[in-house]
């Protein structure tokens, strides 16, 4: 069964808004109970450890605005680009555009890649 795009862009959508509320009980829910999440050097298997993921980086984080520039869908799959940003509750700003592969498993997400760059921010 494919999803509808409207329902592949919402799950983005609710995924953006919890990382940017620190949700990790959102966030993890719309994973599959083996669902994967993968940045550089790190990959989470499962939604409690999804969770936790989450969990840990909301507790460094003070603010994180997440603006997406575009969701292209084909079938079960999307990539979605967007630019990121967080402070620290130390004051430390990271800035990075994104690009993350999604895979989808009935409504939940099964898969999330993430491919960040942060360097070509540092540039400017």
């Amino acid at each position: 069964m494919t999803l509808p795009l409207e329902e592949i862009r919402s799950l983005i959508e609710q995924a953006r808004d919890a990382w940017i509320g620190g949700n990790a009980d959102q966030f993890a829910s719309l994973f599959t109970p083996n669902g994967e999440l993968i940045v550089p050097g790190n990959r989470w298997v499962g939604m409690e450890a999804i969770h936790q993921a989450l969990t840990d980086f909301a507790a460094t984080a003070s603010h994180v605005s997440i603006e997406i520039h575009r969701i292209i869908v084909d079938g079960n799959q999307a990539v979605v680009e967007w630019h990121w940003q967080d402070t620290t509750l130390s004051g430390q700003t990271t800035r990075a555009d994104d690009a993350i592969v999604v895979d989808f498993q009935g409504n939940k997400i099964s898969r999330w890649r993430e491919y960040i760059d942060t360097q070509t921010w540092e540039e400017e």
